[in-house]
């Protein structure tokens, strides 16, 4: 018995509601008596889309950046590392059974680190030396895949070879089969009195990571000679890890010290280069609030735009309410319009954020090239491409942001349309 009102009832809503959409659309429209308010709302629009598609861009090459920072320095170093003690870590074969025995664990290599001074034909640089075990490297890194010459293989325990970053290499003047002279804090006492230790190395590879701060300042020479010259003898600096998930690397890493037992440090990727991440996601969210006030800008400009149609449109919205329209129904009138112009312009900021930050190292190639200019020098920004990394849910926010801030600023101008008297505007047409 009730089936028919209720229908009624429906259908009655959905009939209001739609009138509502379709005369705020047509509000948008331009006709001969208010092209000037449809090019501020086009306007408005535009607005509402640069700052979309600004935000999109700038928080794309971030992620991108961090993405590529990230991918870089796991490039070329581990996941986690399990550190010795002062002495060093000894029976390090055993070491590494336990710790590749947890399941969460991929691989666990050992290795010597300490700092030097490489020297070839006058010249000299501070480098960061770093014995590997040739064999198992590839399971804890990917020095291999940034080799521009040479092998790793090439590191022969006794051989004393040496693989350089490039920036190194060109700034001592080194190429393949060079021979340099590495000389370590360590001192040995002589006749002539304290001097530092020191190897003659053949160099044996040439790596490019990508990233300057490894290209320009570290050196890889088998763990056997890294030892030897560091006077560790059968002991080793620690174990390097490599874990199932990376962001799991504390937890494992902890894991595996526990496994080993004994005293020992344990660090992981992101203690140690902790600052880069901390900075990038930093700026990231100034960033964001700083661009996100261009977007409020545009959108509040739907302010002015409504104003004025609500201004030109006395008539019309006196007209409604005398043919029945209540002012809740004026009011989401111009909600619909605002709101339209807020969705159209985020929608519009969305292709062409997505386009730009899509194709931005192509973007920013063509503009080097027709500037003559490098506008990314890899020695300030570690590296001298602009990546992009375009996430979701980062697009989501974005949207989401500009059209709530895009119906807000509508809520003001409907409200005064709502509280039109009929016979007032009635009055003046």
């Amino acid at each position: 018995m009730t089936s028919g009102p209720k229908r009624c009832a429906m259908s009655d809503a959905a009939g209001r509601t739609l009138w509502e959409w379709r005369v705020g659309l047509r509000y948008i429209r331009a006709r001969t008596s208010n092209r000037f308010v449809s090019f501020i709302s086009s306007i408005s629009m535009l607005g509402v889309a640069l700052g979309v598609a600004v935000l999109i861009v700038v928080l794309s090459v971030m992620n991108g950046f961090e993405s590529e920072l990230r991918s870089r320095i796991l490039s070329m170093t581990s996941h986690g590392s399990v550190l010795g003690y002062e002495s060093g870590l000894a029976d390090w074969a055993e070491a590494r059974d336990r710790v590749e025995a947890n399941p969460r664990v991929l691989g666990a290599a050992p290795f010597v680190e300490g700092e030097g001074l490489l020297l070839h034909a006058g010249r000299s640089s501070g480098v960061m030396v770093r014995g590997i075990l040739p064999a198992e490297e590839d399971k804890v890194s990917g020095i291999s895949g940034n080799l521009v010459s040479g092998a790793l293989t090439d590191l022969r325990p006794g051989g004393y070879g040496i693989v350089l970053g490039s920036a190194l290499a060109r700034e001592l003047g080194l190429s393949l089969g060079d021979r340099a002279v590495l000389a370590i804090s360590q001192g040995v006492v002589t006749p002539a009195g304290l001097v530092p230790r020191m190897r003659r190395f053949t160099v044996a590879g040439i790596f490019e990571a990508g990233m300057y701060e490894f290209d320009r300042g570290f050196a890889f020479v088998h763990v056997e000679d890294a030892a030897k010259l560091f006077g560790l003898g059968d002991r080793v600096s620690g174990l390097k890890l490599s874990v199932t998930d990376l962001f799991e690397a504390p937890e494992v890493v902890r894991e595996a010290a526990r496994a080993v037992g004994g005293p020992l440090y344990v660090t992981d990727w992101t203690r140690q280069h902790a600052n880069f991440f901390r900075s990038i996601q930093l700026t990231k969210r100034m960033m964001f609030t700083i661009l996100l006030l261009v977007v409020a800008v545009a959108a509040f400009n739907i302010v002015s735009t409504l104003v004025m149609v609500v201004k030109g449109k006395q008539g019309d919205i006196a007209i409604l309410r005398t043919m029945g329209a209540t002012p809740g129904a004026i009011m989401r009138v111009f909600i619909v319009q605002g709101s339209l112009i807020g969705i159209l312009g985020t929608l519009g900021g969305l292709a062409l954020g997505v386009l730009i930050a899509t194709n931005i190292e192509t973007l920013v190639h063509g503009l080097e090239r027709l500037a003559n200019t490098q506008f990314l020098a890899p020695d300030v920004y570690f590296m001298s491409d602009l990546p992009a990394e375009v996430q979701p849910a980062d697009l989501a926010k974005i949207c989401g942001t500009a059209v709530v801030l895009s119906i807000v600023s509508t809520l003001y101008p409907a409200w005064r349309a709502a509280r039109t008297q009929p016979a007032e505007a009635l009055r003046h047409e």
